[in-house]
Order: C-alpha cells, then sequence, then structure tokens
C-alpha cells in the first residue's frame, strides 16, 4: 500500500473546514483540495474563508479538475451523501481510502455500495465543538477521528491511514469495535444535536444541571441506547454518562449542526436522528415518546422558516 500524500475533501461546513486546515497546513495547499459540483465551485473558488477568524486559502476544484485521491474524507451532511457520490466520483481511484465523518450510522455502508467496501474504512469523528456561519469557521477543541475495520483485509489500509495521521500529527484513535462506537456517538447525536435545536442552546446550555435541556438530552440518548440495543450493539449507562461529559468539555457558547441549521434556516438532520430512531421502535415495539416530541418540534420549526 503506497503512502497517503494528497488528500481531497468532500463538504466545506464546519468539520470539513476545520480538517482541510488542519492538513493543509502540514502538507501544503498542493496537497489538499474541497471537491465540489460545478455550480458550487463556481461559487465559492474566489470566495474567502476564515479559520478562527484568521483568512485560509483553500484549493476548491470540480469534478472536471479533479483526479484519483490517496485519501477521501466526506463530511457533507447526511442529506447530501447521495448527491456527493456523483461528485467525488472522479476522486475515486484503485487505491483510493474513504473515510466519512457524516452523522448517523449507515454512511460507510452507502459509500461502500458505490464504491466498493475494499475502499471504506469506518470511522466517527467526535468532540470538536467547530461552528459554521459565513465561510467563518470557529472551533477550540479540534476533536479526534475514531478508526476501526470490520474486515481484517481494511488492515493495510488501516495502517497506511493511521502511519498518515501519526505523520501530521493528526488526531485520530483506534477502535476494537468500531460499530460500537458509531452507534454511542449516534446516541450522543440524538440528544445533544435535536435538544440544542428545539431549545435554542448550545454544549453549555445542555451540560447545565438539573435543566430541561439536560433532562431531553440525556432521556432522548436512553431512547437511542435501547434502538441500539435491539440493533444488536450493546451500550451502557457509563457510555451514555461519558458522552454528557464529553459535552461539558465543549465551548458552552459553540453548538452542534442541527442548532447552526435552526440558526441559517436550513433543513437539518433530523430524519437521520429522530427518524431513525422512531423506525427502529416502531419495527420493534417499544415507545419513544422523547424522540417523537423532539420529531414534532424541529418540523415545526422548519416550517417557519
Amino acid at each position: 500500500m503506497k503512502p497517503i500524500k494528497n488528500v481531497t475533501i468532500i463538504g466545506m461546513g464546519a468539520l470539513g473546514t476545520l480538517f482541510g486546515c488542519e492538513i493543509q497546513s502540514k502538507i501544503g495547499r498542493e496537497n489538499v483540495a474541497f471537491l465540489m459540483d460545478e455550480a458550487r465551485c463556481e461559487k465559492n473558488k474566489t470566495a474567502v474563508y476564515k479559520v478562527n477568524g484568521e483568512p485560509f486559502d483553500f484549493r476548491i476544484i470540480s469534478p472536471m479538475e479533479a483526479a484519483p485521491a490517496d485519501l477521501i474524507i466526506v463530511s457533507t451532511k447526511a442529506t447530501g451523501l447521495t448527491e456527493a457520490l456523483d461528485t467525488m466520483a472522479p476522486a475515486v481511484g484503485d487505491e483510493t481510502i474513504i473515510i466519512s465523518a457524516i452523522n448517523g450510522v449507515v454512511s460507510e455502508e452507502i459509500l461502500a455500495d458505490r464504491f466498493g467496501a475494499d475502499k471504506v474504512i469506518h470511522a466517527v469523528a467526535q468532540g470538536m465543538d467547530a461552528a459554521f456561519f459565513d465561510r467563518s469557521v470557529t472551533f477550540e477543541n479540534p476533536g479526534v477521528f475514531c478508526l476501526g475495520i470490520v474486515d481484517p483485509a481494511m488492515r493495510e489500509k488501516l495502517c497506511a491511514l493511521t502511519a498518515f495521521f501519526e505523520s501530521i500529527s493528526f488526531p485520530f484513535r483506534l477502535e476494537e469495535d468500531i460499530m460500537r462506537r458509531i452507534w454511542s456517538k449516534f446516541m450522543l447525536n440524538v440528544g445533544v444535536n435535536q435538544v440544542c435545536m428545539v431549545c435554542g442552546v448550545g454544549y453549555g446550555g445542555v451540560s447545565e444541571p438539573g435543566s430541561l435541556p439536560r433532562a431531553l438530552m440525556v432521556a432522548a440518548m436512553r431512547e437511542a441506547k435501547l434502538a441500539a440495543e435491539v440493533k444488536g450493539i450493546h451500550l451502557t449507562e457509563k457510555d451514555l454518562s461519558d458522552y454528557v461529559d464529553l459535552m461539558a468539555s465543549l465551548a458552552p457558547d459553540s453548538m452542534p449542526s442541527m442548532a447552526q441549521d435552526r440558526i441559517n434556516k436550513k433543513r437539518s438532520e433530523v430524519e437521520l436522528f429522530a427518524g431513525t430512531v422512531r423506525r427502529i421502535a416502531a419495527e420493534h415495539g417499544f415507545l419513544v415518546p422523547v424522540n417523537d416530541y423532539l420529531y414534532r418540534e424541529v418540523m415545526r420549526i422548519e416550517a417557519e422558516y
């Protein structure tokens, strides 16, 4: 397996911009590209992006300009993944490694169906407190990429990926059971994303002991924990409490993506979170009243845009 020397990023929101800044700072602008469809590329190619207040010169390319990449990081919203598949296709070569920072539990499966399971390493990004408004990303905590494989045949590519991240001091962590970690992060997102949007608060709001947002977050997470259980993923109360503690370590004034969606009047990933929990609950015959409530409230908020 050849070493990773160039990176293409799909999705230029909070996480994509954060990743691009961190990686480009280590391997140079010529080796990092943000790949967008023709219309987005034309709109953004000469735009000025800022990272923690400092202008950053990113290279933005269209599919016509793309060449096979050593590593592709997919950081679109879940709602944009299907469209992104066609955009990223020219950047996928025989030896390309693909990792996803998309919320939820199905993005790897979708990417593998399109480009082959031999190209996809399972990953989940957590601990970032990046916020993105008006082409400007701010963050205090860069977080970590949790990585793992479900097929031992992917070991060589995992080693190539970790060697690259080590060479640029990019924060990552290897997981023995990556599916359990992905479902754990899903449990967190079901709580923190939806509650921050519905209650109009940031990480500080859901971390305040005795507050309604914190109570809603924990209750929504417990329903997601039950959904994981019926899917064969055993999560514990310690898993839940560890993630609640993680939220308290993030910048209190920052907020997750769905809370940013409300401010920007964008459609959220509610179907990915409450929608998934409610579908699993209906299939297996258990109640999820908190996610029912959050789903209804998000629908009401988005209807008023």
